[in-house]
């Protein structure tokens, strides 16, 4: 099941596209204005946003803005009823996928949604705890919108930690994930543990932190 945000400020609108979506399978979080779309990307893991524009509070294109400064690759659709040359190109200019006009159809839209979340683009599957983004084809690891340079080790590791955020992370579960070529051992792990440590806290990386559970493993939390 595909989760969509929609940030829509149209009460009725809204509410018949989170109708509709939810009949075609679509699981959805609707957020009214600019600044609620902002509060549940950041807190949620979605497949695809669909963006009204215009908002009470502000511009869709600034969400979209923000969502590509975080390296997210995640698929957008706006939505608008301006559809002078120079508001479409404003649009794909600051990242998005797709451009719907208003007023539409419903086929049309459904159409459109299933074509973008048919594109590669999706496949890259984010992991996000707090601050920290891990996109996991990439391989790459950021707070807020700085990269942090894990080697290979280090970025499983912290994989792992995402996966089970605020839950202990034994050092058996680790080894389990890790050792497939039979190159690591249970002395090594609190080496890599200790890098990842120091990168995130020069990265500024404050409001999260891995905590070291004797004798059994180790929990990555928030402070």
């Amino acid at each position: 099941m595909s989760t969509i945000l929609l940030v829509e400020d149209d009460p009725i609108l809204g509410r018949s596209l989170v109708v509709s979506l939810e009949i075609e399978g679509y699981k959805l979080t609707w957020a009214k204005d600019l600044r609620s779309g902002l509060d549940a990307e950041s807190k949620g893991q979605f497949d695809l946003i669909i963006l009204d524009v215009n908002l009470p509070d502000g511009s869709g294109l600034d969400l979209c803005v923000a969502v590509r400064a975080k390296m997210s690759r995640i698929p957008i659709i706006f939505l608008t009823a301006k559809t002078d040359e120079s508001s479409v190109v404003a649009g794909f200019e600051a990242g998005a996928n797709d451009y719907v006009k208003k007023p539409f159809g419903n086929r049309e839209l459904f159409a459109r949604i299933k074509a973008t979340l048919r594109e590669p683009v999706r496949r890259d599957v984010q992991l996000r705890f707090g601050d920290l983004l891990l996109l996991t084809e990439k391989r790459q690891v950021f707070n807020k919108e700085l990269e942090i340079d894990l080697n290979r080790r280090e970025f499983d590791i912290l994989t792992v930690f995402v996966q089970n955020s605020e839950t202990v992370v034994t050092r058996e579960k680790l080894l389990s994930f890790l050792d497939k070529e039979g190159e690591i051992f249970d002395r090594t792990i609190d080496s890599h543990v200790s890098h990842i440590r120091s990168k995130l806290k020069k990265s500024g990386l404050e409001s999260l932190q891995i905590t070291s559970v004797y004798g059994v493993g180790y929990r990555l939390e928030k402070k």
